[in-house]
């Protein structure tokens, strides 16, 4: 089974639930509190994760799905880029990004007010890079320098700046997130089998199996 919470152990509970019969009922539940990660060694490991830029509004399991033909393996997707919460850490949907620009600025008009200035990247007439692009800057930034091809002096242009909006810096942040690694397909069977060790238990005072432990009853004290 490719679903991840399939795979989790189980665990034994003190029930508290109204209908229980005595103080030695338990409830088995999923340990959810057991996660899975992706061995080091594999993410130092380059050729083994493919980039891949998110689209429109594409979830987790609809990446899985166009990747490995199986939307259950999404928790493979996230561990792969170390995304534990996908709300914060997923870029958001169309709609989710416009709530999110009215809750934080209040209204499109703030948000699209100046956050700061960058520099578009100025070149002389040989070629050299005077001011790189992306640069921030105050809103009268100018630079003076002398073409090395003409030996004319040059004075940048204070409207050659361009304004960076809140909503854009938002939309960057957003883009950063769509850029993520991709387990390749060949080391996916190595990484799930890895995983269903890794998620076992380990003997211990409470340990039944490698699937499912017990809570000590304190009502048995």
């Amino acid at each position: 089974m490719s679903n991840y919470f399939s795979r989790l152990p189980d665990f034994e509970y003190i029930s508290r639930l109204n209908d229980r019969r005595s103080d030695n009922d338990y409830v088995t539940v999923k340990n959810i509190f057991r996660r899975a990660l992706i061995r080091e060694d594999l993410f130092d490991n380059f050729l083994a994760f493919n980039k891949y830029n998110i689209i429109g509004d594409k979830r987790p399991d609809q990446v899985a799905y166009e990747v490995y033909g199986d939307s259950d393996l999404d928790w493979v997707v996230l561990a792969a880029n170390n995304i534990i919460n996908v709300r914060n850490e997923w870029p958001m949907s169309q709609f989710q990004f416009e709530k999110y620009i009215l809750e934080k600025y209040g209204s499109f008009e703030n948000a699209n007010k100046v956050k700061h200035y960058e520099t578009i990247e100025i070149k002389d007439s040989d070629g050299k890079v005077h001011v790189p692009a992306g640069k921030i800057v105050s809103s009268d930034f100018t630079i003076s320098f002398t073409d090395s091809l003409t030996n004319l002096n040059v004075t940048s242009d204070p409207d050659s700046l361009s304004e960076i909006t809140y909503y854009l810096h938002e939309e960057r942040l957003q883009d950063e997130r769509r850029k993520i690694n991709i387990l390749k397909s060949k080391y996916l069977p190595r990484v799930l089998d890895e995983i269903e060790t890794l998620l076992d238990y380990e003997p211990s005072t409470e340990f039944i199996s490698p699937k499912l432990k017990k809570a000590s009853n304190p009502n048995l004290g």
